[in-house]
């Protein structure tokens, strides 16, 4: 991937949307949610402290994270539909 963050953001891939629900229906386009969920494809540096040190962000490459509802800025690169947020955005890592 060609896209490298800077500072204390992260490069998340969306998950996919839910085809069904837990009772069996299946789900048209239009009624489907965006997902707040996603993997980290690449993370920046970290954030930079007053002191002029790096803080190291909380999530890695490969996490699977939930995000605010309006986290970050939508991008497409090679053909992939990414979303670069900052990681406050980020609420919880899954499976930890």
């Amino acid at each position: 991937m060609k896209l490298a963050p800077l500072g204390d953001k992260v490069v998340v891939e969306r998950l996919e949307a839910q085809e069904k629900t837990k009772g069996g229906i299946y789900l048209p386009d239009a009624a489907k949610e965006k997902p707040k969920q996603g993997k980290v494809l690449a993370v920046g540096p970290g954030k930079t402290l007053e002191n002029g040190k790096k803080a190291p962000l909380t999530v890695k490459e490969g996490d699977t994270i939930l995000f605010t509802s309006y986290a970050g800025t939508e991008v497409k690169v090679e053909g992939k539909e990414l979303i670069v947020m900052s990681e406050d955005d980020v609420l919880a890592i899954v499976g930890k």
